[in-house]
């Protein structure tokens, strides 16, 4: 097996639904970002293997392999195969343990692993059609199986199992809108941000011929309890979920530089960690949520480790009850948890927040010089994704 090591993770600032990037496309921004990962490193774009990008609504702009077409019409060498990948909301994340896997097998020595989602221009459900002649995704012979539940009633069911109250999620979803708006005002966004140069839309919602560079995260807003406590819930009439304490519909696109060890060396790079896990699980289809906590218990077993020798994790807070039932199951000190805010602060751009979430990661690492970080993000249908890294210093 060869070591795979991340040598870099960028991402775009993330827009919120209806901003900055509203009037943008997919491949180029998803293009941008790849290529600006490669010309900060100083990497020849012809070194690269393999590229493996995330999407969940392919359909629309988003279609016909996105990574593809954004990588070519970066100006990019045709000659890199690229692929698109939907494992739901960690695709990206997913398409960075495919990108391990080649690597460490041999496969390939420079992967690139990818996402990318404009939520305001291709929203969600735009893959299931209207036309009710191409059939629907979940049937009745799935129900015999399974009963059929929705993220909005997972979460719900969550909070109901680790008894996690309605103030109890008020207070995480200010605690990630402070944390959050304390990375921004003291710059530890700086060095994973690419900042992106998109068409604003006029009043009319018709581009307006100008561009602006979007340099910053749009959805850090000003938050209190007594705000929060005001708003409705979204999963149930008397849920202990609302806007405030769950994810941002949001815009942007991620990507990952992976090396083996031994590329590394021989082009003189300096990784910023190594992979030491990675995994993909199938959890309960009806809590569909929980994943985070059976990928997080599989990578510290095989490793050896307890949640106690792990300085930094991210995990994607889909819902308040998502990240507070994985602490309470795995009794994680808070203070190591999304410590500079996570979706409901910054969004969650479907196919780009696995990519990110390691960036954001990654970066935090050298920012503390601390050893291991865990990425972990739980993805509709059932399905946990995971990520162990060990800082290099």
């Amino acid at each position: 097996m060869h070591e795979v090591v991340v040598v870099d993770a960028v991402r775009t600032p993330f827009g919120k639904r209806g901003g900055a990037f509203s009037g943008g496309h997919s491949v180029d921004v998803l293009g941008a970002v790849l290529s600006s990962l490669l010309s900060r490193n100083g990497t020849n774009p012809n070194e690269v293997d393999q590229v493996i990008g995330g999407c969940v609504q392919q359909v629309g702009m988003q279609a016909l392999n996105v990574t593809r077409w954004a990588w070519l019409t970066a100006g990019l060498p045709v000659e890199t195969p690229a692929i698109t990948i939907d494992a739901q909301c960690g695709s990206s994340q997913q398409a960075m343990t495919w990108s391990h896997a080649l690597i460490a097998s041999g496969m390939a020595d420079v992967v690139v692993a990818c996402g990318v989602e404009l939520m305001s221009r291709v929203p969600m459900g735009s893959t299931v059609p209207r036309d009710t002649n191409l059939g629907k995704p979940v049937t009745r012979s799935y129900w015999e199986q399974h009963e059929y539940t929705s993220q909005f009633e997972g979460a719900e069911r969550m909070a109901e199992k680790w008894s996690i109250t309605r103030h109890d999620c008020d207070l995480y979803g200010k605690r990630s809108q402070d944390l959050a708006a304390r990375a921004q005002r003291e710059s530890r966004y700086a060095s994973q941000l690419i900042p992106v140069e998109m068409p604003p839309l006029g009043d009319t919602g018709d581009p307006t011929g100008s561009t602006v560079i979007i340099s910053a995260d749009e959805g850090i807003r000003p938050t209190s309890l007594e705000i929060l406590s005001t708003l409705k819930p979204t999963g149930r009439p008397e849920g202990v979920h609302t806007a405030g304490t769950s994810s941002q519909i949001s815009n942007g696109a991620s990507a990952v530089l992976l090396m083996s060890r031994e590329r590394a060396n021989a082009m003189c790079v300096t990784p910023m960690a190594q992979i030491i896990g990675s995994c993909l699980i199938g959890s309960d289809p009806v809590l569909m949520l929980t994943g985070p906590i059976s990928a997080t218990q599989k990578l510290l077993h095989e490793n050896k480790l307890t949640i106690d020798d792990i300085d930094l994790v991210e995990i994607n807070e889909a819902f308040a009850s998502v990240v507070l039932a994985w602490q309470r199951e795995l009794n994680a000190n808070d203070e190591i948890v999304n410590p500079n805010g996570g979706a409901i602060a910054l969004g969650h751009p479907l196919g780009a927040t696995g990519g990110a979430l390691i960036a954001k990661a990654v970066h935090e690492l050298v920012r503390l010089d601390a050893e291991h970080a865990l990425v972990t993000m739980c993805c509709g249908g059932g399905l946990g994704t995971g990520t162990l890294m060990r800082r290099i210093s």
